[in-house]
């Protein structure tokens, strides 16, 4: 299930959704998720750097898409499009202080080994989300040593 989570400085959310989940629905409906998935993660990385009064992160999902979609039947578009997507994945982990995979290797990945490809973007796209909203990373917890047990009190009248 996709757990919404507010953009700061925007009146949008965005989800930060189970990437195995991403991969299953993708698979079990012949790629029609994954298409709809690719459109509302360029959408939520464009309304994110809307707020940060960036365009680094994109302004046009459709194109994204449209990219993916019926620019296969040019060859060309559908990698330049992903090459894109992953470029400002990289940008958004920038404004975070996030560090991430390099676009090209991703392009890589999501065109030879797509399920991995897809499960990394939305992986780093959820820790984006959640280091903007303050919930990122916490720093590890220094274990508490145990207390030795108290001595045992004395009997009354002594």
């Amino acid at each position: 299930m996709a757990e919404p989570i507010q953009i700061q400085g925007s009146d949008t959310q965005a989800k930060v959704r189970n990437p195995l989940g991403v991969i299953g629905l993708t698979l079990i409906t012949f790629g029609i998720y994954g298409i709809f998935w690719y459109y509302y993660v360029n959408k939520e990385m464009a309304k994110f750097g809307a707020a940060r009064n960036t365009d680094q992160l994109g302004d046009s999902p459709g194109t994204s898409v449209l990219a993916v979609t019926l620019g296969a039947f040019i060859l060309v578009p559908p990698f330049v499009s992903i090459y894109h997507a992953w470029q400002r994945l990289n940008a958004g982990e920038g404004l975070t202080a996030q560090t991430g995979m390099e676009a090209g290797l991703g392009l890589l990945l999501w065109i030879f080994i797509s399920p991995v490809g897809m499960y990394l973007f939305q992986s780093n796209w959820n820790k984006v989300l959640q280091a903007q909203a303050g919930g990122g990373v916490q720093p590890p917890q220094q274990p508490v040593a145990p207390q030795p047990p108290a001595p045992p009190e004395p009997p009354p009248g002594q």
